[in-house]
């Protein structure tokens, strides 16, 4: 005999709080990005590109020793992700879709990183990005690229859909 499970009710999708207009202001609310050391450096950023840099710390480094690859995808994505926001207009909220990360050296404790974002190209809902992470040595560490999904704060979200309903 089957046995019923309770419906959870659906909750609405989460969605990002819109940046503020100035780029710099908005870094310095605070978030993930700062939580892990790294700081939006503003005299290397602009429309359409974004830099992001930090030391490495011991609280970094995976088992090995070396930096983990979420502090890569962590300052790629910040600097990318940046870069997009830079292009938006007042009414507008952008959240990464897709990032994907190639590790092409591993950095250690004491290093700095610096991560370069810039936008590829911006359309009306989607923008794509590209992202290098540099040593201080000037080695490229890693690279990346991504996808934003933009949106206007006017635009209703997609409605919700139940997990295991029939279409």
């Amino acid at each position: 005999m089957p046995v019923a499970v309770p419906r959870r009710r659906a909750l609405p999708e989460p969605r990002p709080v819109r940046p503020l207009p100035d780029l710099y202001r908005a870094a310095r609310r605070g978030g993930f990005h700062q939580e892990v050391g790294f700081r939006v450096v503003a005299e290397k950023s602009g429309r359409g590109f974004c830099t992001v840099s930090g030391r490495v710390e011991h609280r970094h480094l995976n088992i090995n020793g070396v930096v983990h690859g979420g502090v890569y995808a962590t300052i790629l994505d910040t600097a990318m992700g940046a870069s997009v926001v830079s292009l938006l207009t007042e009414d507008e909220t952008t959240a990464t879709t897709s990032l994907y990360v190639e590790f092409l050296r591993a950095a250690r404790e004491g290093d700095t990183l610096s991560a370069r974002g810039r936008v590829l190209r911006r359309g009306r809902h989607v923008a794509f990005a590209e992202g290098d992470l540099i040593g201080a040595d000037g080695q490229q560490l890693s690279q990346a690229r991504g996808t934003w999904y933009i949106w206007a704060s006017s635009e209703r979200a997609p409605p919700a859909r139940g997990r295991g309903r029939a279409r």
